[in-house]
């Protein structure tokens, strides 16, 4: 079940997706799409919480989701599209960071910061893709925590910076789960 919290960030995250729903054509390899990790996912029939348990690179972001009591939230019916970043980039958050947020008195902030990771909706890596071509090489878009992010491409390779100006990479691009589609960062994006 969706937190009303949640639940109405979600609704709000929907309203301005309506750019991302463009119709799908861009070159594959635009958006490092790995069709190995997306046929995985789609016949063991796994949500996202699920998928992320099963990669061996998501540990702490599971834990954090764990911490976080959002769970049942994200193996809920969304359908969500999630910037999961690997463990790599928590340890390179400064040190104490992931501890810090994984304190029970940090929940609210832990849950602000993994929502910032969350987009309402199915989007494939085609039509964030899309999104950015045609709106001159950046497009800004909200997560479910009510905060931007903007992709852009380097190359064929989508980049996202966060409020704080940090700017991660998609290693990996549209791993398919039940309940929407998870894109594989190289950074943890940090809210304003």
């Amino acid at each position: 079940m969706i937190s009303p919290k949640l639940k109405a960030a979600s609704f709000a995250a929907m309203a301005t997706m309506g750019a991302f729903a463009l119709a799908a054509g861009a070159p594959a390899a635009a958006h490092n799409h790995s069709s190995h990790a997306g046929h995985g996912a789609e016949k063991s029939q796994k949500t996202i919480v699920g998928t992320a348990m099963g990669t061996g690179m998501h540990s702490t972001l599971v834990a954090a989701v764990k911490a976080a009591d959002l769970v049942d939230t994200l193996s809920g019916p969304g359908p969500f599209t999630v910037f999961a970043p690997v463990d790599s980039a928590f340890a390179a958050l400064p040190d104490g960071t992931v501890d810090t947020l994984l304190q029970p008195a940090q929940k609210g902030t832990l849950t602000k910061v993994l929502t910032y990771h969350v987009v309402a909706g199915r989007v494939p890596a085609t039509q964030l893709v899309q999104a950015i071509r045609k709106n001159g090489g950046s497009y800004a878009f909200d997560t479910v925590a009510g905060e931007k992010l903007t992709a852009r491409l380097d190359g064929e390779t989508v980049t996202i910076t966060d409020a704080a100006g940090r700017t991660s990479r998609v290693s990996m691009a549209d791993v398919k789960a039940t309940n929407g589609v998870i894109h594989v960062t190289d950074g943890v994006f940090l809210p304003a």
